[in-house]
């Protein structure tokens, strides 16, 4: 997951009360729906409210695929469980901003929020206690409606009906009034979500019907900078500009501040509707302008939500499914999910603000941001590198352009800012699947020279991995996850050194990504933190986690011990050989023990210690075939899929964190799963439709089928690929982008020869 703070170290007002409990039962045996047909719309089967209850933490509104919009509510309660601005569990609305994150364990954005309202005019949120103090509405969700690229809301307080849409750097909204002589947009700018405040903002009028301005302030990312016009479909009566002053909301005339406000104010008939563009820019209110201009010139809402609406079913249409509704709700969810980020941000002359604080013109590359990649590298990006092909090259082009700039590839970066946040370096992952995959719309040469130098820095004990092999674990908190964070990352640098034909890189990255081995006590059985070369730390708890204070991130030793995806049959050998490797992966699925009252709340969807709510741990399921078990694979891959995974607001098993939770649930779906980041090889499991149709680059097309699909046939029988026995229990990225047919049968008891023989199994390293 994506850093979490714990809720006792919020605010909080609310704190979720009244969450849906979430169902593990079995449910009864579900009939197929169709197969869609080609270019029928898909987006009536997405569900925006899926992951907006429990900890989901998603992105509720208006937004296009991978747009730098994201427009919707957010709610008067703080706290955790309001990292995205909204949650289930609410019934107010304090504005609607053009920023969100989606999935995140820490709150930030909530840029330019705008409220409508009627009567005396009021410039603060106001409060739980005292909620008539301020312009806070409520609403209920029997008259709120999600699905994407729009949403709508009727502000009871007002009797306002809000509507939103957007393209993709201009958010649009209708605004319904009754008759009023006193009707208002606030545009708070002091607003924003979570850690998120206002440092310097401005707005000024620049004409009857167009406001700019600016907003810049510090969170998650210390130094955010926004600008942004605001063009109303009817003149301002009147505009007012003002600083509040104390808390009892007394205001000055003002046009900068950071607690700025501007006060639009019509008088409207009853029914009349207001609209208002407001584009964004990371570089300037003459850009943002230029932005509304390029894509949306018009006044026609609902031409513009229809544009959204197509634009999703455009990117939904890659992958239609034969599946029960409710299959087809969490998957077509997820798969929206995926969508949200990273997101543009530049401006559509390709103009965007750098790490290194300067205006970068005209760039030849889409630049993009909010890349969660302790998150991501596992199963997101591999899932673009199927379905995104076009996106790839201009996510690695940004990252180079990151590495160019702060001297590092990203870490977590968010809106040009460098978060640092999570451990290992994840974009080195990224970049070697897209080279090893053959992409070819960025620099090789320069993404060498980028993971290469990423590698070699002397933070975050990298001095130490480099001198010893290990990191001290009395030298730097969470030692171990970052150490073997870094060999993951190390192996991919030596694969891409090795395809380059860099001999002494890969001998000298190959080594380093065995230094997994040095944090395995043989004796324990564990990966554990060692203070030096003889003494491991004491005590030790293979249960206990610490948040943010032990050698864990996130987890414990029970979870990161199978953190080895690139070298799984050196981890094997590492717990006693193949059957000692069965033996304790099973233990792990059914182990109980007290993580401790400190442990991260993101150790969630717990089955034994497994915890499938926390991204350390998505590929586990998947270790099974490396021992030539692939039906227990099968077993607890249906299961999560079918439990954790459900259409209430409560349906994500934790944090969603920027399209992993759903990346997981979409590979999983079809059937396979990107185990190793790098390698290039996905690992069946148990296919979930009944039939799915992918369409691939080039307009190629793989389809899959699972004859007999059922809950009980979830076991793999044989598998066919364009009418040939294949008797392996992983396939290549090559073979699955050449497209053609992968036929699964499917049975309701464990295979006794598919998948067993050593030679069938997957490896790190494929012949």
């Amino acid at each position: 997951m994506t850093r979490t703070i714990p809720s006792r170290a919020w605010p909080a007002a609310v704190m979720g009360a009244g969450l849906l409990a979430l169902a593990v039962a079995a449910r009864p045996p579900r009939t197929s729906a169709s197969l869609p047909a080609p270019g029928a719309g898909l987006t009536h089967y997405v569900d925006p409210y899926i992951g907006t209850g429990f900890h989901g933490h998603v992105f509720l509104g208006a937004n296009v695929p991978f747009g730098a919009v994201q427009l919707g509510p957010v709610n008067l309660s703080e706290g955790w469980d309001w990292c995205s601005g909204y949650h289930y569990s609410d019934s107010t609305i304090v504005g609607f901003s053009h920023t969100h994150l989606s999935g995140t364990g820490i709150g930030d954005l909530g840029d330019v929020a705008v409220m409508p309202t009627t009567g005396a005019v009021r410039v603060r949120k106001g409060t739980l206690k005292n909620p008539e103090q301020g312009f806070v509405s409520l609403f209920s969700h029997k008259e709120e409606t999600a699905r994407p690229g729009y949403y709508a809301v009727r502000l009871k307080r007002y009797d306002i009906k809000a509507e939103l849409t957007a393209s993709p750097r201009v958010g649009f909204h209708q605004y319904t009034f009754p008759k009023s002589d006193a009707a208002h947009l606030v545009i708070d700018l002091q607003q924003g979500i979570g850690w998120d405040l206002a440092t310097d903002t401005r707005i000024e009028k620049l004409n009857d019907s167009t406001l700019v301005g600016y907003r810049f302030s510090k969170g998650w990312a210390p130094k955010q900078r926004l600008y942004f016009a605001a063009i109303f479909s009817k003149p301002i009566r009147q505009f007012a500009s003002v600083q509040v002053t104390d808390s009892l909301g007394n205001t000055a005339s003002a046009a900068t501040g950071n607690r700025l406000k501007g006060i639009v104010t019509f008088a409207t008939l009853a029914g009349e509707k207001v609209k208002l563009k407001v584009g964004i820019s990371p570089v300037s209110t003459a850009n943002a302008q230029a932005n509304i201009r390029a894509e949306i010139p018009g006044w026609n809402f609902e031409q513009v939500a229809a544009a959204a609406d197509a634009a999703w079913n455009q990117e939904l249409q890659k992958v239609r499914i034969q599946a029960s509704d409710d299959r087809k709700k969490t998957f077509y969810t997820a798969l929206y999910h995926t969508m949200v980020a990273p997101s543009v941000f530049n401006d559509h002359n390709g103009d965007y603000w750098g790490t290194d604080e300067q205006v970068h013109r005209g760039a030849k590359f889409t630049n993009l941001t909010t890349f969660s990649l302790w998150d991501t590298y596992r199963a997101a990006h591999p899932l673009f590198t199927l379905l995104q092909p076009q996106r790839v090259n201009d996510m690695i082009s940004s990252m180079l352009a990151i590495y160019q700039q702060q001297g590092k590839l990203p870490v977590w970066h968010l809106m040009a800012n460098e978060t640092n946040c999570m451990v290992g370096y994840s974009a080195v992952p990224v970049v070697a699947d897209a080279y090893l995959k053959g992409y070819k719309g960025f620099d090789a040469n320069l993404a060498f020279e980028a993971v290469k130098a990423t590698a070699m820095r002397d933070e975050s004990g990298l001095k130490d991995v480099k001198a010893l092999g290990f990191i001290p674990a009395n030298s730097e908190v969470e030692s171990v996850s970052k150490g073997l964070e870094y060999a993951v990352d190390d192996w991919c640098i030596a694969q891409m050194a090795k395809k380059m034909g860099k001999a002494a890189d890969y001998a000298y990255f190959s080594k380093r990504a065995k230094n997994y081995q040095n944090y395995f006590d043989k004796k324990a059985g564990f990966m554990r933190g060692r203070v030096s070369q003889t003494e491991w730390r004491t005590p030790f708890n293979p249960f206990s986690s610490v948040h943010m204070k032990s050698d864990f991130t996130e987890g414990n030793a029970w979870q990161y011990t199978w953190l080895v995806p690139q070298d799984v049959e050196g981890l094997m050998a590492l717990l006693g050989g193949e059957k000692r490797f069965s033996q304790k992966l099973d233990s792990l699925f059914v182990v109980k023990g007290n993580m401790g009252a400190e442990a991260s709340p993101d150790i969630s969807g717990l089955i034994g210690m497994y915890a499938h709510g926390n991204e350390p741990g998505h590929h586990i399921t998947y270790l099974y075939s490396y021992a030539g078990q692939p039906w227990k694979t099968a077993e607890k891959v249906r299961f999560i899929t079918e439990s954790f995974y459900t259409t209430k607001p409560d349906g994500i098993i934790g944090n969603e964190d920027v399209g992993q939770m759903s990346a997981w649930h979409v590979f999983s779906t079809l059937g396979f799963y990107p185990l190793n980041p790098a390698n290039g090889a996905y690992v069946f499991g148990s296919p979930s439709v009944s039939q799915a149709i992918v369409t691939l680059a080039g307009g190629k097309t793989l389809t899959i089928e699972a004859r007999n699909n059922s809950l009980t046939n979830k076991y793999i029988q044989r598998v066919m690929r364009n009418g040939r026995p294949y008797s392996k229990s992983y396939i290549t990225h090559q073979d699955l982008v050449q497209g053609g047919q992968l036929v699964f049968e499917m049975g309701p008891r464990p295979s006794p020869t598919w998948g067993v023989a050593l030679a069938d199994r997957p490896r790190s390293v494929l012949p």
